[in-house]
C-alpha cells in the first residue's frame, strides 16, 4: 500500500502542480477542453495511463469539461500516486490543446 501524506506534505505536492486544488483527502483538477471529442479522447488517454498505474481517478464529463479528481481510497487519503497521476493527466492536457 501507498504512504499516506501528512497535511504539510500534500500541500507541498499540490503546489507544485497547475490548476489542481486540494480539498481534504483528494485533489482536483478542472480543464475545458475545445470539442467533446476532444475531451473523450484525453479521457480515454488518461483511462490508459490510470490502468497502466493501478490508480483509477473519478472523472466528471460535463460537454468540453472534464473534472478529475484523485485519492488513494485503500490508504484513507493522498498519497505520492495521486500526485504522480496528477502530473501525468495535466502532460496529456497540455498535449491535447
Amino acid at each position: 500500500m501507498a504512504e499516506l501524506l501528512s497535511d504539510s506534505q500534500a500541500d507541498e505536492a499540490v503546489a507544485k502542480l497547475s490548476g489542481w486544488t486540494r480539498g481534504g483527502k483528494e485533489i482536483e483538477r478542472t480543464a475545458e477542453l475545445p470539442s467533446f471529442p476532444k475531451a473523450i479522447e484525453v479521457v480515454g488517454k488518461v483511462a490508459e495511463l490510470a490502468e497502466a498505474a493501478d490508480h483509477h481517478p473519478d472523472i466528471d464529463i460535463r460537454w468540453r469539461t472534464l473534472t478529475f479528481r484523485l485519492s488513494t481510497h485503500s490508504a484513507g487519503g493522498l498519497t505520492p500516486k495521486d500526485f504522480q497521476l496528477a502530473a501525468r493527466i495535466d502532460e496529456v492536457l497540455s498535449a491535447a490543446r
